[in-house]
């Protein structure tokens, strides 16, 4: 009988598949209860080293073309269409029953398969959500007058239960779209789906800090994503209680925040908006005077 290795499933930080700094991890187990592997336990360190990364890479992400970003992002799509079948089976991988009471009848297949297609809707307006939000603007004075968009900075995600891949994504995209670095926390309940993404990261043209993933809890982790001076944005799905302290931490800090109710629908055409890229960046009002 051949003997079975189970895979060490690790964070993906920096370019980096890292373990938790406290080395403490968490049993995942399928639906007929047998062992599968050990998801780390990020801590609050593990938080700040991502955001850390994410500060590294920001710059340079920034300024990338947006038909650079396109074209990474459009590479993405084809790697997850390439693991389609083995994402699928990750998403049916839980021990909590709550997971199969929240999964939607659409299965697991189709949430693969709606987030290939979100990577592609962002990837189309990664050259073309300019157009959309900036504007020349009329002035009585000798000028030309243009608002621009930049991106706001670090930006740090609370992924949903339900949906846990597509809700990631969804949550994701819109911020990285814009040119931003993202530190994001994967489901809880289903965390595999997330591993594999970072998989999917490390070998894909992305460059390594742009997308961050941990996994862990999230009581332990929501206090310092909220207060963390160096993350300039939030998207989470969260309960009120969650988003009460979300925005009461951010508003010390003094940071965007766009919450998202735990029973969201990640299907529906609401989450390819290119609005949904606008709570990611800042206007920038250039003036240029008319003949110099």
């Amino acid at each position: 009988m051949p003997l079975q290795i189970t895979k060490t499933p690790k964070c993906y930080v920096g370019g980096a598949f890292i373990r938790s700094e406290s080395g403490r991890v968490a049993p995942l187990h399928d639906a007929a209860g047998a062992f599968l592997c050990n998801i780390p336990l990020c801590t609050r360190k593990d938080l700040r080293n991502a955001v850390e990364a994410a500060a590294k890479a920001g710059a340079t992400w920034a300024a990338r073309s947006p038909y650079n970003r396109a074209q990474i992002l459009y590479r993405l799509a084809e790697m997850l269409e390439a693991r389609a079948s083995e994402t699928a089976d990750a998403l049916r991988l839980t021990s909590a029953p709550t997971r199969t009471r929240r999964n939607d009848a659409r299965g697991a297949d189709a949430e693969v398969r709606a987030s290939i297609d979100r990577i592609v809707h962002f990837a189309g307006w990664a050259d073309k959500f300019e157009q959309v939000l900036g504007s020349v603007n009329p002035v009585a004075t000798p000028h030309f007058n243009f608002t621009v968009t930049e991106p706001v900075g670090i930006t740090g995600v609370l992924a949903p239960e339900n949906a846990p891949l597509l809700g990631l994504l969804s949550l994701v995209l819109p911020a990285i779209t814009a040119g931003n670095p993202v530190v994001a926390l994967a489901s809880r309940e289903s965390p595999y789906p997330a591993i594999l993404l970072g998989e999917m990261l490390a070998t894909s043209d992305l460059p390594g800090g742009v997308v961050n993933l941990l996994t862990g809890d999230r009581k332990d982790l929501l206090p310092t994503f909220a207060t963390h001076e160096h993350l300039r944005a939030i998207a989470a799905v969260a309960d009120p209680a969650e988003a009460a302290a979300l925005q009461q931490g951010a508003a010390q800090s003094v940071k965007r925040v766009r919450i998202h109710p735990p029973n969201t629908d990640w299907y529906t055409p609401d989450h390819e908006s290119p609005y949904a890229i606008r709570d990611f960046t800042e206007a920038k009002t250039v003036w240029h005077p008319i003949g110099a």
